[in-house]
């Protein structure tokens, strides 16, 4: 090959380099501009919706969290610890979560009145069978009542086990209808992505559960 021919294969390589770094840089400058949110569309403002959601599945996770954390340390079965470290650790991370957000929007930890007023589009709370009147101080849907959560502290080996899954099936459960409608009604984009998410990991982790107390010979509380 002549110097010429090399010189213009090297100018033809150098000059498809600069094309496809330059698409990159387009690529990745229109994805900037896909993200960034313009005068014309603003980031919406929390409604009760996300501030309640925030606010009650907070609750909720705590005590999920006690319940996973008191398995973690106690359970009889590696694979009930490992389940009870994971729900600890994903909710414990969510919990965060919605924590910075409240702060963010200068609203309360908590919610002062009844909880899950903010599901309000039918007026009614459809819970099934784990469903309980939303007067103020009442439990939410799953929740352990503290005789549940006594019972479940003096309990050791293979009962434990059983136990805390009876319990923590429940309490995915009746916290999956809230989860359900911060998904679907949430102004937020991240609370209602932070909702899809739940449904996810808890179905799965609900599944895992049943199957797990039907390998032990036991049922899901009634």
């Amino acid at each position: 090959m002549s110097a010429v021919a090399q010189a213009r294969r090297v100018s033809q390589i150098v000059v498809a380099i600069v094309a496809a770094f330059s698409l990159l840089l387009i690529g990745a400058a229109i994805g900037l501009l896909i993200r960034m949110p313009s005068a014309e569309q603003p980031e919406p403002r929390p409604t009760a919706t996300d501030i309640g959601f925030s606010q009650d599945m907070t609750v909720h996770h705590q005590q999920a969290v006690t319940m996973a954390t008191l398995a973690r340390e106690r359970a009889d079965d590696v694979a009930v610890r490992q389940l009870a470290f994971d729900i600890e650790t994903n909710q414990r991370d969510q919990i965060g979560r919605m924590q910075g957000w409240l702060s963010i929007w200068n609203q309360p930890a908590q919610a002062s009145g009844p909880v899950m007023q903010w599901m309000t589009e039918t007026g009614e709370h459809q819970h099934g069978a784990t469903a309980m009147p939303m007067s103020d101080g009442a439990l939410m849907p799953g929740m352990a009542s503290s005789e549940e959560l006594s019972r479940l502290s003096s309990l050791r080996g293979p009962e434990f086990d059983v136990y805390f899954l009876q319990l923590m099936l429940r309490h995915h459960q009746g916290g999956a209808p809230m989860a359900e409608y911060g998904a679907a009604h949430a102004a937020i984009p991240a609370v209602r992505a932070l909702a899809e998410n739940m449904l996810g990991s808890q179905g799965s982790e609900m599944e895992l559960m049943k199957t797990m107390l039907s390998q032990r010979g036991a049922q899901p509380l009634s």
